[in-house]
């Protein structure tokens, strides 16, 4: 089956450059799908021309306005309606594209995401969904970026909505979802976790294991982690910092002499290969969970190959189903989970 991935070509840092190259590196990897690069139509066409053409699969539609970094995202979304992402927002909508990818605003795209694609229904809010590398299996948290300030409920949901993806996409049969928190006891955790934590230990039709530090995640000690938008992105950034700059200092180490050069020949296979296990452009982008309709959000600062990982992700989405079993598990689960009213007959 053949779909139609909307790129909002002009959000990243160095837009269009990365969302051209890497959506033709896409088309020429999957000649299944078919792209719509919207934009600056002379911009993206002088990109594709130094990439060596556009693929007869990827189009282009010119948008004459750009939403910013920097600007208030419901105030954007609603003057700009000629904005690349407004614009691809609503293709979606209107059923003339499939899902949507964008690096540009995480504001802005949760915006034009609730109010022109549509939250799925049992959702609030949407949620950041991206996996996670550790010395283990990956790990899928959420949130890392939506949501800051969010509600006790509204994390009861992301749990939902990350057991559920860890089941029907990850192929795990018994996800263990952890809560993050500044330590492993149940009183541990500010007023938002407190509160959330025995809301997630009635949910019977998820295996919570309780709360998980920071330290632990990398270690792949929780399949599913659950956070407030704010905490999630700072772990997230963090992660991939840390990362950054573990591999920089071991660059450094290893040819610093003659024999550390001459070891480092010998270990560069196992450096690569975990390397490539911590790069954050090969996951590409994260899922926005809790829409009607699939919605990648790749890094501001992604490169071309990013760019790739995130149609990948969208890739999977789509051909998975992601949505629709998604909105079909939280309806079985909402009604499932249900507390019963005082008074109820037992079933």
């Amino acid at each position: 089956m053949s779909f139609r991935i909307a790129v909002d070509a002009m959000g990243s840092d160095a837009a269009p450059a990365p969302e051209v190259q890497g959506t033709i590196q896409a088309a020429r990897e999957w000649p299944e799908l078919r792209f719509v690069l919207l934009g600056d139509e002379t911009r993206i066409r002088a990109e594709a021309e130094k990439a060596g053409g556009l693929p007869e699969s990827v189009e282009v539609r010119h948008t004459t306005q750009v939403i910013t970094a920097d600007e208030e995202p419901t105030r954007a979304v609603r003057s700009k309606k000629d904005a690349s992402l407004t614009v691809a927002a609503r293709m979606v909508k209107q059923g003339e594209a499939d899902a949507l990818l964008s690096a540009g605003s995480t504001g802005a795209l949760v915006v034009v995401g609730t109010l022109g694609i549509g939250r799925m229904k049992g959702i609030d809010r949407p949620a950041l969904g991206t996996i996670m590398p550790t010395v283990k299996q990956p790990v899928f948290m959420l949130d890392v970026g939506a949501t800051p300030d969010a509600r006790p409920e509204w994390l009861v949901q992301f749990a939902l909505m990350g057991d559920i993806y860890a089941r029907e996409i990850l192929g795990l049969s018994r996800p263990r979802v952890a809560l993050l928190s500044n330590g492993t006891e149940a009183e541990k955790g500010n007023a938002l976790v407190k509160a959330t934590y025995p809301l997630l230990q009635k949910l019977e039709s998820i295996h919570f294991t309780g709360n998980i530090e920071a330290r632990d995640v990398p270690f792949g000690e929780a399949d599913v982690v659950v956070a407030d938008g704010f905490p999630g992105n700072v772990l997230l950034k963090t992660y991939e910092g840390v990362a950054m700059a573990l591999f920089k200092a071991m660059k450094e180490a290893l040819t610093a002499s003659p024999l550390t050069t001459v070891g480092a020949a010998l270990a560069r296979p196992g450096l690569k290969k975990m390397a490539k296990r911590f790069d954050y452009t090969e996951y590409g982008g994260a899922l926005l969970l809790g829409l009607k309709a699939p919605v990648v959000k790749c890094h501001g600062s992604s490169n071309a190959h990013a760019i790739k990982s995130g149609i990948r992700v969208m890739k999977l989405a789509l051909e998975g189903r992601v949505t629709d079993r998604l909105a079909e598990a939280i309806a079985r689960l909402a009604a499932a989970d249900k507390p019963k009213e005082e008074g109820d007959s037992p079933a």
